[in-house]
């Protein structure tokens, strides 16, 4: 679907071209003209109504009535939508000359930026070779390749934000980055893909094609859809060098997989043998484990399955009696889940010391359908406290069944065919059948001949193929499979020695687990799409006598052809070679991605460079079927681990917990949340789809609770920042659309903040350099002290991958520091004339220091704004923010007083405390004066350089100290600032104690209200307990806060009458 604008919001251009301005009375013009005038002035009385209801929570401690608890879905009110309409042509440097729009709107912010960062090779590893900064060392990335067919979730969202602030960072303190962009093949998707296009458009199958045919369509496809990926990486900001861009069916990555085959065969690792393997009868193909979806079922259990014109139960146990041989009445009785494999049994198991059936040890059964005569075997992995303690034995279709068997020489009995039919050694009666039609059958076949002996209900785990939603079969099947016993004990050892560290370590455990107990891998798909096994069959050749197949594999088919004729003794011209039709399978390609990127098996300048990787991000769902056999192929291939650090990110699940899926309606393009989309389109995209009818209802209407509204235009720097404050630590994301909002607010915030900085400098303002900037005031001196401990935060954050330390100290700067506090404090300094030269050279740092801070999380608005500020004389300025040098702790040392930071505090605890007096007593306009006294002399002292700074955050007039043991003025307020500092503030002649008493008395009635409420409420969750009683502590302060004051003000009335009754 387009990714348009909402067409409901009004849409701002900004920057118009001056023919088109002179027409305008004012340079910002809205689209929706009839509207914008009054959207602008119900949003400021929308906001206004907020604040006073904020206003009155605050001084009561309750929700503001209406409002939604926190991750709740409530409607939000549309931002006016600001364009860039500069003409600028794509890879043109954006025009930063205009001014600032007044609010902060995404898609103004991030026109322009990304084209021209590609286009000047910022993101490339040759031009940080030239950058001051430079550090000489490399740090390399790759991007888990995502699946071409489709288009990037909100999951890849995160190992998108995640692994570019990274990149980020590193290219800024001037290491020579390389972040490879790729996409994978997807074998299986991509072709279903196809052949459903084909089939939709033509009404043809691809067996109707020949493979050649079918493989140019593949390619046309590709082409044609293949681009998406790429533009919602370029969306997302991600700083990839796009020249090195790799698809897994690239010719060059095609002759290092072929390599990779050819070698891993040379070294004994790979061969080729019939095994059971996990079999999609729809697609008629071999799956990875990775494929199969492991379905619990409670118990009976219906299902729509492909191919199937009625529901399918499962979770139901079948008894079956096998009579024995020679005892008319003796039977042995077995439970299935699987009845339609009976005809493939060629035993019954029980376990040696079960006495209920040592009497039959050595004897025959009979069974049940055909009455051929099966052993009664003993072994000791059967359970026999599980059922009736005997398994009937299947070894063609049953993983443990086949070990069963080989332990005992059994033959298997292969009866349900590739497309899910029954075979010939079925016999005539359920031969062509569909499975699950046979199951029937077979299951009336019992019934009359009097050995059905049962059917109840029973919890199993059913295997799934995720990709056609059919049930897995067990076949047995002559493929190729690698050896992982040797490379996976080198992939744990590396692990256990320290050589390869996984974040978090919690992993380590799963990863030794796996590799303990890893079986050899089966790498064939019988598909068209993909990299074609290297291998080939020597027609009328055999190899050990005539039991088996003569293979050969070569790198192309002469040198094939040479090995055979050496195999063999028979001349080369009169062989006849056969290549093996199947393709390896895709995660097999995807494992050499770490060097095949890099052009191995070539000894190129960037394997030399840039292998092995630095770093490897992603998810932790991957862990094992792709981290585990990278590691594993690149120690064997390169001699040496593909990287030696793995971090690793949790899943991504929406604001209720849940897991993203299609069917719950919760799967979200990121594109959605940046540009914002309305309920309709959210619904169509659901009916393009695949989802059945059912699925559709259940989605259509999950989205309808979650997304009433639609979703608001986010922007992209708020999505980054919302998803990185969550990071790669602990357990699952929980990531909802108000919090991205909320995200959007901190960037509104920041703009804000600019606007205001950028007009305080003024015109031919020139910084000083930072190491010569000196404080001119304390509160100055304690900004800048903030600045260096948050650009110390953010390096250990950056040097410890923990992403959330550094949101969290960036959104405290900015908001709590910068913001609330020094911006507030400097206004009244700035409004005397002349302006001092101290706080604009200090705005100006905060500024600069802090964007650049922000620029590996934010780096649309961070640019934006950045390239905004007057460059630093005679410095050699940086073209763009994303190439300017981080700041270090080091270098901004000289400004770190945390002595002055905990003096301040207490000024703050001060702010806070006058500010809740203003509350209680409600004076909105009035600046009272204040006294600070303390019981220790030299306590007041930390606050006399910030006497002036305390009144304007306070909101209060003149701010004295008046000296311990003198009494404080009558009339005045009192709060305790802490045990030694008491806090006065004036109330005479501004407060009408009669008129306030009985506002004060209303707010008591409804907070003892409540109290009584939670008071006689019993929850039945330790978890709910332990919020009452933080509730009802809160309650009870503010009811002591409220008494106090009622007392107080009753002292007023008694030493001065009320203005009504003067």
């Amino acid at each position: 679907m387009p990714h348009s604008p909402l067409a409901s919001l009004p849409c701002r251009c900004w920057g118009l071209r001056p023919s088109q301005a002179l027409r305008r009375s004012h340079p910002l013009s809205t689209q929706s003209a009839p509207c914008g005038s009054s959207l602008s002035r119900r949003n400021h009385e929308a906001k206004q109504k907020r604040q006073r209801e904020k206003q009155m929570a605050l001084e009561a401690g309750i929700t503001p009535k209406g409002k939604a608890p926190a991750g709740s879905s409530k409607a939000w009110t549309p931002k006016e939508v600001v364009l860039y309409e500069v003409p600028t042509e794509p890879g043109e440097k954006k025009d930063v000359y205009r001014l600032l729009p007044p609010a902060y709107s995404p898609r103004y912010v991030e026109a322009a930026w990304y084209s021209w960062w590609v286009r000047e090779g910022f993101f490339k590893p040759e031009y940080q070779t030239k950058l001051p900064q430079a550090t000489g060392e490399t740090f390399s990335m790759c991007i888990p390749p995502p699946n071409v067919t489709g288009s990037l979730h909100i999951g890849h969202a995160l190992t998108v934000a995640i692994q570019d602030a990274l990149v980020r960072w590193h290219r800024m303190r001037g290491d020579q980055v390389l972040w490879i962009p790729g996409s994978d093949h997807a074998g299986i998707a991509t072709q279903a893909v196809v052949e459903k296009q084909l089939w939709k458009e033509r009404g043809m199958r691809r067996h109707e094609l020949s493979r050649e045919k079918f493989l140019r369509e593949v390619w046309k496809w590709k082409d044609e859809k293949g681009g998406e990926i790429s533009e919602q990486l370029q969306a997302l900001g991600a700083s990839l060098d796009w020249d090195r861009e790799c698809f897994t069916m690239d010719a060059g990555f095609s002759v290092a997989v072929t390599e990779a085959f050819v070698r891993l065969y040379e070294a004994g690792l790979l061969y080729r043998s019939q095994q059971l393997v996990n079999w999609s009868c729809t697609l008629r193909s071999a799956i990875s484990d990775i494929e199969v979806e492991s379905r619990p079922l409670p118990g009976h259990t219906e299902l729509q399955l492909p191919g199937c014109p009625t529901p399918v139960s499962f979770g139901l146990l079948v008894s079956v009696a096998f009579p024995v041989d020679g005892e008319p009445d003796a039977e042995v009785v077995v439970g299935t889940t699987r009845p339609e494999t009976l005809p493939g049994d060629v035993a019954v198991a029980v376990h040696p010391d079960d006495s209920r059936y040592t009497h039959l040890h050595g004897r025959q059964l009979r069974h049940p359908l055909t009455g051929q005569l099966l052993p009664l075997i003993t072994d000791s992995t059967v359970q026999p406290h599980v059922g009736t303690g005997a398994v009937k034995v299947t070894p063609a279709h049953s993983p443990a069944d086949a070990e069963l068997g080989a332990r005992h020489g059994l033959s298997p009995l292969s009866v349900i065919a590739e497309d899910g039919t029954m075979t010939s050694l079925c016999g005539d009666w359920l031969q062509g059948l569909h499975r699950f039609v046979a199951r029937e059958k077979i299951m009336s076949a019992l019934q009359e001949r009097g050995l059905f002996r049962g059917l109840q209900n029973h919890p199993m785990v059913l295997p799934i193929c995720s990709r056609s939603g059919d049930v897995i079969e067990y076949l047995l099947k002559s493929q190729w499979f690698v050896r992982c016993r040797e490379m996976g004990n080198r992939a744990a050892q590396a692990v256990e020695s320290g050589a390869l560290e996984l974040s978090p370590s919690f992993h380590q455990k799963n990863w030794q687990h796996w590799f303990s107990h890893i079986g050899d891998w089966c790498v064939s798909r019988q598909l068209w799409w993909g990299h074609r096994i290297p291998a080939y069959l020597v027609v009328e050749e055999h190899m050990k006598g005539d039991r088996e197949d003569c293979w050969v594999v070569g790198r192309t088919e002469t040198e094939a052809r040479k090995i055979a004729a050496e195999l063999t003794g028979r001349s080369e011209a009169e062989l006849t070679l056969q290549r093996d039709p199947d393709v390896l399978d895709t995660w097999f390609s995807s494992a050499l991605f770490p060097f095949a990127a890099l052009g191995w098996p070539q000894e190129t300048p960037d394997l030399a460079r840039f292998y092995p990787l630095s770093l490897l991000e992603t998810g932790s769902d991957l862990l094992l079927f792709w981290v585990g056999r990278m590691v594993m192929l690149g120690t064997q291939l390169t001699g040496q681990l593909p990287f030696t650090k793995v971090l690793l990110h949790s899943m991504v699940r929406d604001g209720q917990g849940r897991k993203m899926s299609k069917s719950l309606g919760n799967v979200l393009d990121p594109r959605d949340i940046i540009s914002g989309v309305e309920l309709q389109v959210l619904q169509e995209k659901l009916k393009d789809g695949n989802l059945d009818s059912t699925e559709l209802a259940i989605a259509a209407a999950g989205q309808r609770k979650d997304f009433p509204h639609g979703i608001p235009e986010c922007g992209t720097d708020a999505l980054r920042f919302a998803l990185c404050s969550h990071g790669a630590l602990g357990g699952d994301v929980h990531l909802s659309v108000s919090e991205v909002l909320s995200s959007r607010h901190f960037c509104n915030k920041i703009w804000n903040a600019l606007r205001f900085i950028l007009n305080a400098l003024g015109e031919g303002f020139v910084p000083q350099p930072a190491e010569e900037l000196s404080p001119s005031s304390p509160t100055d001196a304690w900004i800048l002290s903030r600045l260096a401990h948050t650009a110390q935060e953010c390096e250990r954050g950056f040097l410890a991958r923990e992403l959330p330390l550094i949101t969290h100290a960036l959104h405290h700067f900015w908001l709590h520091s910068l913001c609330d506090v020094y911006l507030e404090a400097v206004k009244p300094v700035l409004s005397h004339s002349p302006h001092p030269q101290g706080p604009p050279q200090v705005l100006f740092s905060c500024a600069d220091v802090g964007l650049r801070l922000l620029a590996p999380l934010m780096p649309f608005l961070a640019e934006e704004l950045w390239q905004r500020l007057p460059p630093r004389p005679g410095s050699n300025s940086a073209p763009s923010i994303s190439v300017a040098s981080y700041p270090t702790t080091h270098s901004l040392e000289h400004w770190r007083q945390p002595a002055l930071e905990q003096h301040f505090s207490q000024v703050q605890e001060a702010v806070q405390a006058l500010r809740a007096l203003r509350a209680t007593y409600q004076l909105t306009k009035a600046r009272p004066r204040v006294l600070l006294q303390s019981s220790e002399p030299g306590e007041l002292s930390l606050f006399k350089p910030f006497l002036e700074p305390l009144a304007t955050l306070g909101h209060c007039g003149a701010v004295g100290l008046l000296p311990p043991g003198v009494v404080a003025p009558s009339g005045w307020a009192q709060a305790p600032l802490s045990n030694t500092i008491q806090v006065y503030m004036e109330l005479q002649g501004l407060v009408d104690p009669q008129a306030h008493l009985v506002l004060l008395a209303a707010r008591r009635r409804k907070l003892q209200k409540q109290l009584d409420g939670l008071m006689a409420w019993t929850p039945s969750r330790g978890e709910e307990e332990t919020k009452r009683q933080q509730r009802l502590s809160s309650l009870q302060l503010e009811l002591s806060k409220l008494d106090k004051a009622a007392s107080h003000l009753r002292q007023l009335m008694d030493a001065c009458p009320s203005p009504k009754e003067l």
